[in-house]
């Protein structure tokens, strides 16, 4: 006989992680136990009050802040931005940009073209080789 399947779990700062939502601003029973993958599941499927306020006011980590200023981690490090942002605070920045923040957006923008670029070159290698 098959022993039944063990269901998958995981930390719950993996999952939050995942559902790119800020850890310490999860409610403490979310925080403070494992979750398995059916229950992630249904977090992405029915997302609870406290998960559709997350994602849409914030805190965020760092991650989503960057993305949503269009800039990359490191950018926001150099920044001095070490703490995570609300929805609000990162309208101001993107209302009234500072100048760190249009350096790195050069920055960013720069490094995708010259991804770009080379993601072609080799493109273009590889149809010569193949």
């Amino acid at each position: 006989m098959n022993k039944p399947k063990k269901p998958q779990m995981m930390k719950s700062a993996t999952a939050a992680l995942k559902l790119e939502v800020y850890l310490p601003a999860t409610p403490r029973e979310f925080q403070e136990r494992m979750v398995s993958r059916e229950e992630f599941d249904e977090l992405r499927r029915n997302p609870p009050g406290w998960l559709v306020d997350l994602r849409r006011d914030g805190p965020h980590p760092r991650h989503v802040v960057a993305a949503r200023l269009r800039i990359s981690n490191s950018g926001l490090a150099r920044g001095g931005i070490t703490e995570p942002l609300t929805t609000a605070q990162i309208a101001e920045l993107v209302a009234d940009p500072p100048p760190w923040l249009e350096r790195e957006r050069e920055t960013q923008a720069e490094v995708l073209r010259e991804q770009r670029r080379l993601r072609g070159r080799d493109e273009g290698t590889d149809r010569a080789n193949g």
